[in-house]
């Protein structure tokens, strides 16, 4: 108990916290500029420079760097076979540790910023039979790799081999650079548009039940808990590769879709707003939006690069005023739930 008291003393941060030590960050992100009327261009051009800079770089890199030097031939890949097949899983395994433990080791493991920017009071539970192995994160751990990683793979190595056999249509960079750089940049907001609507279907309740579940088991989210899912969830969530079966596309495109439905949700589900270097937040990490969606459910479904939650008033800004109505809403659905009983 010493221990969990001496590293409280964190809390004591100067961040914004409620009284259960929850931090409520000031100025929760606003909706995507785009879609103000009238329209702002500046406002337009700083989302957009926020939009690709550096995350969304990073991993569009790392797909570019993929394809390019860590992917089998083309002619290999007409045929399913175990080598291929294989290479491939055990390249998306390694790919998939590394980044997640990054931003775990760093935050979670070695505490290196301790509580500062930390949304919630407590790390990752530990003795909890909700969890495999009574563990969040060999629970989360084993979920991602098992699951998610052979979900994801199956559906790279059936759209490569599509590819290969010329089944879907093929872009061409060379003869469509501007189409093939837009394309790139634009992949993920398509993986919002189809997050938000998968993500509104899973919390129907017989989905939820089914399979949405386990991944709300990870209240207090650390980087692992972002792909630990029921393979319910990863066969519905990855789909969102089959829009290359549809409309023209290079490989470097799908494997970038799926790279960055398997790697980013690492730093969505963080736990820390920022990333601190030398004593001074540096970087992007969590979205406040989705931490408070793991904190109640029934809100922030998307986020606010489309904003559909504003727009079908799902949306939950993060003010006190909104806290107070969300619980006041889970009192009264407790209520009627115990009545009922």
């Amino acid at each position: 108990m010493a221990d969990v008291s001496a590293e409280r003393e964190g809390l004591m941060d100067g961040m914004p916290r409620d009284d259960r030590g929850y931090w409520q960050p000031e100025g929760l992100k606003l909706p995507n500029p785009v879609f103000d009327w009238p329209p702002n261009p500046l406002k337009i051009v700083k989302w957009l420079y926020n939009y690709l800079f550096p995350w969304n770089m990073i991993y569009m890199l790392i797909a570019v760097l993929t394809v390019v030097y860590l992917q089998p031939e083309m002619s290999k890949m007409t045929t399913f076979s175990a080598d291929w097949i294989a290479y491939i899983f055990v390249r998306n395994q390694i790919l998939l540790i590394v980044v997640v433990s990054a931003w775990h080791l760093w935050l979670w493991s070695r505490k290196s910023q301790g509580f500062q920017y930390k949304y919630t009071p407590d790390w990752l539970a530990k003795g909890k039979k909700q969890f495999l192995f009574g563990n969040q994160l060999y629970d989360n751990i084993f979920w991602s790799c098992v699951s998610g990683g052979i979900i994801w793979t199956a559906y790279e190595v059936v759209t490569l081999w599509a590819y290969a056999n010329e089944y879907i249509p093929y872009l061409d960079p060379a003869r469509h650079p501007v189409y093939f750089v837009l394309m790139l940049c634009g992949i993920q907001l398509w993986r919002l548009f189809h997050f938000y609507w998968v993500h509104r279907l899973l919390h129907w309740p017989p989905l939820y039940k089914a399979g949405h579940y386990l991944h709300h088991r990870n209240i207090n989210i650390g980087p692992w808990s972002g792909l630990s899912m029921h393979p319910i969830e990863h066969i519905l969530y990855f789909s969102g590769v089959l829009i290359h079966w549809i409309i023209p596309s290079h490989p470097i495109h799908a494997v970038f879709n799926g790279q960055h439905a398997a790697l980013t949700p690492a730093q969505g589900h963080a736990g820390f707003e920022a990333i601190v270097v030398n004593g001074k937040s540096m970087l992007r990490g969590a979205s406040y939006f989705h931490q408070l969606h793991h904190r109640y459910f029934e809100c922030n479904y998307g986020e606010m690069d489309i904003p559909f939650d504003v727009w079908f008033g799902t949306s939950h800004n993060g003010s006190a005023e909104d806290h107070e109505a969300m619980r006041a809403k889970r009192f009264a659905s407790h209520k009627v739930s115990t009545s009922a009983a």
